[in-house]
């Protein structure tokens, strides 16, 4: 099964403590809630410094995709989320307190439940046409930069604008194809 997920159409909830928002757009199982779902993706808004909330369990990837970037301070180290370095992975249980480095910024999450699945997060330059080549039983692909992204398959054809995602679940080949476009690819792999 192959679906899309446009953003247009999805709502963001307020984070308790004020400082962002967080925009879901896929998890599976489908209708599953933070303490019970197997992978989940979404959009959050870092607007003010504060800390993550904990999953414990959990394993995470963000990526950046707009704005200047934000400092994550694990305590015995500091990593710069930012355009030069976009993708960084953590374990769900970290303390992690982030320090906005600009304006606001979005960031695309993934979090797999440790034990039951686990995940590969891959951010891609698309110019021109070429293959996708799927490694995972569900792949995920989001568009994080550019107008549009047109996805093919030998039944298939999907136009994607920018945030829209596409959840794909079926063995089939597929093309992406863009005059210029960014994309993050995320795997998830079940145990």
């Amino acid at each position: 099964m192959t679906q899309l997920i446009q953003y247009a159409n999805l709502r963001s909830a307020p984070w308790k403590n004020g400082g962002g928002s967080t925009t879901e757009i896929a998890v599976s199982p489908t209708g599953a809630h933070l303490d019970d779902f197997e992978w989940r993706v979404s959009l959050a808004t870092i607007a003010q410094d504060g800390p993550f909330s904990a999953f414990p369990g959990i394993d995470r990837s963000l990526a950046l995709v707009d704005g200047d970037g934000v400092l994550l301070d694990f305590g015995d180290e500091r990593i710069v989320l930012s355009p030069s370095e976009p993708l960084i992975e953590f374990a769900g249980e970290d303390a992690v307190h982030a320090t906005v480095t600009g304006q606001l910024t979005t960031d695309f999450n993934v979090m797999t439940r440790r034990g039951v699945c686990r995940h590969r997060l891959e951010l891609r330059t698309v110019r021109g046409k070429e293959a996708l080549k799927r490694r995972a039983g569900t792949t995920i692909l989001f568009l994080a930069e550019g107008e549009s992204l047109t996805l093919s398959s030998a039944r298939e054809r999907i136009a994607m604008v920018r945030y829209d995602t596409v959840v794909m679940e079926n063995e089939e080949d597929w093309t992406l194809e863009a005059q210029h476009a960014t994309v993050l690819v995320a795997e998830i792999i079940h145990n």
